[in-house]
């Protein structure tokens, strides 16, 4: 099917099953264990043994002598695999550094080895024999450091600079100006499951049990590291245990188990302890932002500036925190630009909501600030600055956008009006503050396709290498099914997550709930018109409802369309170029209220909303449990997690979940979600945008400009702990 105009009336609009606050029918199997895990295969295989990992001890340079023949010898071991014996391999298409590394080394961690052993047990004490002499190199490892020989990043889908007007000379002459920098650090994903695999091989063919958010991304790069042909290749990944964009791209487990299983003779099992993966995966890189914002004393920016540098390992590229600010808020001259270093730490890449997050945690604190210089009120100076259009290209038209009507009920039903002077509201010893930040995040679309197969008792099952990484993936697809061919959604079987169904856009960049259903409507709407056209009647005018296909005056039931037998049919949705007539994105607006102790700095965040302006929402308790996730992951922006980076020896120093500090329970408290009635038709035939992004988007900065409300301290410097705010604290009376 292809989407190229857009949606008009169709099936989805009935919104009976659609729309709908359903409980995840996936729920079940994860709190009864029945939903298997990738490292959780028990009945797939026979005998398998296990992998144990082990990571390089220096950052930059390289293995001078790796001696593994204590390892060998030792109970158990069955193989062991490193860069010598593995044979050539190649490296994937997303991947920076290469999965298995020797004799040089690009990062701290970097896989070097695997021992496979009869047990987790033996494998892991016989990783402890291997002896490996580095030659150490000399590394760059601290991104202030390296600033100014960062330069400009070529390639990539975001350009590194544009320019509309001439913003040097309308900001020389802004009546009020702002000249801030902002820093934002290395941050880790820290899913609940570690990335795993179990890989087993038939013959020339390997099939990979993994936890990967993009089966079809994976499943190439696989082949293409291996040095095999796709088709030899078959990634499962049905359940994934949190992802976070930490998963879109194929890890050192799964490589590494295909490697041990081949050199073991039989399936070996792979996960990466926690300190690999803040060391041996991807995670968000630090960003060093310098934002320039010039304004009539009105409250009209006239001048936007926003520039930012960021580092990664040679051939990757920028955390693009400029994106936002080309699109956010009005202003005739503006100016954005990224620069890259090449640092020699683990590689940094998507995690939840890449650029955005770090940029709007900048620009979204210094948009308060020009606010307080103006002396207007933050929520008024941003709906005074919103525009309908592309600022830097206003022929193009934002194809809905309801920041506005956010910002105005969020205030409503925050009592924003309530909100005071910084540093003059008190609870006992606690400086109370609000804040507020807009939300912000583009709503891209992908190719995705799906199959669906008709059973003559009626039921109805959709295959599709879609993921569900805790989204709610088998639901809103079920609800789809259920919605386009008139059926309860009890009759629909989702299958998710194997390289063998149609591919599909993965979970990944927000777009993955609205382009997966879209491509499961598209295989829907194919069903209806060959069971229509099998029923003799007229596919344009037939009605599915309630298990049954009417036209003319004639009812059949649906499962008599396909008798004793299936009727099977597969397709897409296919995009036009309707994203580039019009820009299409989601909104929301922020609001935190904080207590901040008067004598230690502590900070409490004591309430949060959230209203967001998303599309059609499919499943407003699952996308609810989205956006309540990503503003406790913007919490823990704000308030806690950093990765503490050894710039001597390069690696990252607290690479556990005792030492990166997430929000716990205690740390959340009454957390309400507002969604805008919205269905966009420029999006897809779904009418759908996105939320699982949006709700982290600008959060950390309505964190900090409470903070700064609470206590009159503005800190530019992320995370904002009590040592950063004690020392501006007022006068205790």
């Amino acid at each position: 099917m292809k989407f190229d105009t857009p949606a008009g009336q169709n099936p989805i609009d009935a919104m009976r099953v659609v729309g709908q606050p359903l409980d995840r029918i996936d729920g079940p199997h994860k709190v009864t264990g029945t939903a298997h895990y990738a490292y959780e295969w028990h009945d797939v295989t026979e005998r398998a043994a296990y992998g144990h990992v082990i990571g390089a001890g220096i950052a930059k340079g390289r293995i001078a002598s790796i001696d593994t023949s204590a390892a060998e010898r030792a109970p158990g071991v069955l193989a062991v695999v490193t860069a010598q014996n593995a044979g050539k391999l190649g490296q994937g298409r997303m991947n920076t550094a290469k999965l298995l590394g020797g004799p040089e080394i690009q990062h701290y961690h970097q896989a070097i080895a695997l021992v496979v052993a009869d047990t987790f047990e033996q494998a892991r004490a016989a990783a402890s024999l291997v002896h490996v002499v580095y030659t150490r190199g000399r590394g760059r490892f601290s991104l202030e450091a390296e600033k100014d020989n960062a330069v400009k990043p070529q390639g990539g889908d975001t350009p590194a600079d544009t320019a509309v007007g001439d913003f040097d000379a309308a900001f020389a002459s802004a009546e009020v100006t702002l000249d801030e920098t902002y820093t934002t650090p290395d941050q880790s994903h820290a899913m609940m499951e570690p990335m795993a695999s179990l890989a087993e091989w038939d013959g020339d063919k390997v099939t990979i049990w993994t936890s990967n958010q993009m089966i079809a991304w994976g499943k190439g790069d696989v082949a293409r590291t291996l040095g095999i042909a796709p088709d030899k290749v078959r990634l499962v990944s049905p359940y994934i245990g949190g992802g976070f964009g930490g998963k879109l791209f194929v890890r050192a487990d799964a490589v590494l188990a295909a490697l041990g299983a081949k050199a073991a003779k039989r399936a070996v099992k792979v996960a990466l302890h926690r300190p690999l993966i803040a060391n041996n995966t991807t995670h968000r890189p630090a960003t060093l932002q310098r934002i320039r914002i010039g304004a009539n004393k009105d409250g009209r920016i006239t001048a936007m500036g926003h520039e930012s540098w960021s580092g990664d390992l040679e051939g990757g590229g920028p955390e693009v925190a400029v994106q936002q600010t080309r699109l956010l808020y009005a202003g005739e001259h503006r100016m954005s630009k990224m620069r890259l270093a090449t640092l020699d730490l683990p590689e940094g890449n998507a995690m939840r909501a890449p650029g955005e997050t770090p940029g709007m945690m900048a620009l979204e604190i210094a948009i308060d600030e020009i606010a307080d210089k103006l002396g207007m009120d933050p929520v008024e100076f941003r709906i005074r600055n919103d525009t309908q259009v592309d600022p830097e290209k206003p022929e193009r038209p934002f194809s809905q956008r309801q920041l506005v009507e956010c910002l105005r009920q969020g205030a409503e039903k925050f009592g924003w009006d309530a909100r005071k002077a910084h540093g003059s509201v008190r609870d006992g010893r606690w400086l109370i503050g609000m804040g507020v930040a807009a939300g912000f995040r583009n709503a891209p679309v992908m190719k995705s396709g799906a199959r669906v197969r008709l059973d003559g008792d009626g039921r109805v099952t959709v295959e599709t290498d879609m993921t569900d990484i805790g989204t709610g993936s088998y639901t809103i697809i079920a609800q789809t099914a259920a919605e386009t061919l008139g059926l309860p959604i009890e009759s629909i079987d989702v299958k998710l997550g194997d390289s063998d169904f149609p591919a599909s856009a993965g979970s990944g960049g927000q777009w993955g709930a609205n382009s997966a259903t879209a491509g499961v409507y598209a295989a829907c709407m194919k069903l209806r018109e060959v069971v229509a056209t099998k029923l003799e009647l007229d596919p344009a005018t037939a009605e599915f409802v309630d298990g049954k296909v009417s036209a003319g005056g004639k009812s059949v039931s649906l499962a008599d369309a396909a008798g004793d037998g299936q009727i099977v049919v597969e397709d897409a949705i296919e995009f036009g170029d309707l994203d580039k007539q019009k820009v299409l994105s989601t909104f929301a607006a922020h609001f935190a209220e904080v207590g901040v102790d008067m004598h230690t700095g502590e900070t409490r965040v004591r309430r949060m909303l959230s209203v967001a302006a998303a599309g059609r929402i499919l499943n407003p308790k699952q996308a609810r449990s989205q956006m309540i996730g990503a503003m406790t992951m913007g919490v823990g922006a704000a308030l806690s997690e950093e990765l503490a980076v050894d710039t001597t020896m390069g690696f990252f120093v607290n690479h556990d979940l005792a030492g990166y500090e997430v929000p716990v329970h205690a740390d959340i408290p009454v957390q309400e979600v507002v969604f805008l009635d919205e269905a966009d038709a420029d999006s897809s035939p779904m009418k759908a945008k996105g939320v699982g992004e949006l709700g982290l988007c600008g959060v950390p900065a309505a964190i900090a400009n409470a903070i700064h409300n609470a206590t009159g301290v503005r800190v530019r410097e992320y995370p904002i702990t009590l040592e950063k705010v004690i020392g501006g604290l007022p006068d205790i009376a």
